[in-house]
């Protein structure tokens, strides 16, 4: 655990950095998730550019989405998979998702065709791997990790070399959240997310959300189960999740406090409002 005066300082850095005309420009490493995930964080780092921060993007080679250039420094790593590779998993999955219509996302994940997703933790092991990029960001001296949280990596590169990580999420599907802030979540009072119940339950209800929170936390350590491993083969120690999301700095909460129920929030939680989706079109007249 850092120091209780460290661990107050760092927020205040990142708040300072990503703050328009109130602080000099910062140096800041994006280590953004593949897919419909860079839509959204691509229009943040945009913006950041245009405010005149140095911005390093990090990438792996194959990818969907990542390889648009724009007027940044972008590095890429080599992965051990092709794109070939990741289309056709996740088009096993997709399919799998779409066939099976008594199965919900949950078992569809833990199912053994969920490979696709092996992928993207198994990418961050390439990142290592490569001692030239991995030298480069230990000389670079960032001042913050600007990363999405689901695929782990950018949270294992800030642990890594001791940065501030600022993550940019709709909300762990899963419980590190609350845990990773140390924010309190009664079980009583909150409906997990899952639970399709409200913030006024009944006692059953009370029971039935207490079931999906234990299913919950059954599930996420099975998911994160291969992305942890990696983690603690870099980091050479055992890692946790928690280890992980309780490292993060400032959680930008891509939704409003008045979307869901009500439950304490602490400091570096920062509700920025629903930006879920690639920028839209004007309509044709």
């Amino acid at each position: 655990m850092a120091p209780a005066i460290l661990t107050g300082f760092l927020p205040l850095c990142v708040c300072l950095l990503l703050t328009p005309g109130f602080a000099e420009a910062g140096k800041l490493l994006v280590v953004p998730m593949d897919g419909s995930h860079w839509f959204t964080m691509r229009a943040v780092v945009e913006t950041l550019i245009h405010r005149g921060h140095e911005v390093v993007v990090v990438m792996p080679e194959v990818s969907w989405q990542l390889g648009k250039s724009f007027n940044c420094t972008v590095k890429t790593y080599s992965t051990s998979y092709t794109l070939e590779d990741l289309n056709r998993e996740f088009m096993v999955f997709s399919n799998y998702c779409w066939e099976s219509q008594d199965s919900d996302i949950l078992s569809a994940v833990m199912s053994p065709i969920s490979t696709v997703f092996e992928y993207f933790f198994s990418h961050c092991g390439s990142l290592f791997d490569d001692t030239k990029l991995v030298k480069y960001i230990k000389a670079s001296s960032f001042d913050a990790v600007f990363t999405d949280p689901f695929d782990l990596c950018g949270l294992i590169i800030a642990k890594y070399f001791s940065l501030p990580s600022v993550v940019f999420t709709r909300g762990p599907f899963c419980h590190y959240l609350e845990e990773g802030t140390q924010c309190p979540s009664p079980i009583s009072y909150v409906p997990r997310g899952i639970s399709g119940l409200s913030n006024t339950m009944t006692f059953r209800e009370r029971v039935l959300n207490q079931v999906f929170h234990l299913e919950e936390r059954l599930f996420c350590s099975y998911f994160l189960k291969r992305g942890l491993e990696i983690a603690s083969e870099i980091l050479e120690t055992p890692v946790t999740a928690y280890d992980l999301y309780s490292h993060t700095s400032i959680w930008l909460l891509r939704t409003d406090f008045v979307f869901d129920y009500p439950k304490p929030v602490m400091p570096n939680m920062v509700f920025i409002g629903g930006i879920n989706c690639n920028q839209g079109k004007p309509l044709p007249e």
